[in-house]
């Protein structure tokens, strides 16, 4: 199995910027697909954005897409999130997420993903 832990959350204004780590233990992410997620206050968890197993191929949910950006890093078993131009509707609490590389299930889903971190708190003041 592989663990997650994310890191790099916090409280930072509106149009700021924060770079979220997940970091994976366990096993080599190389042989993984990489998703973050995020859930508010009230609401489901939403997809926020996917890499696949060589960073090759990414995608963003539209309310974020131009703003994040995923990334990976195989050889530090690391993936992740730049948030830049912050709006106080991306407070959440923000999740990684693993799916074998053999998946071919939707990326945009929750049950997609077997393996999950505890998730790092994001609050973007006004």
């Amino acid at each position: 199995q592989v663990q997650l832990v994310e890191s790099g959350g916090g409280l930072v204004q509106a149009g700021g910027s924060l770079r979220l780590s997940c970091a994976a233990s366990g096993r080599t992410i190389s042989r993984y697909h990489m998703g973050w997620f995020r859930q508010a206050p009230g609401k489901e968890r939403e997809f926020v954005a996917f890499v696949n197993w060589s960073g090759g191929t990414t995608y963003y949910a539209d309310s974020v897409k131009g703003r994040f950006t995923i990334s990976r890093d195989n050889a530090k078993n690391t993936v992740y999130l730049q948030m830049n131009s912050l709006k106080p509707e991306d407070t959440a609490v923000y999740c990684c997420a693993a799916a074998s590389a053999y998946t071919s299930r939707n990326y945009y889903s929750e049950s997609t993903y077997p393996y999950w971190g505890q998730g790092t708190q994001v609050t973007v003041s006004s």
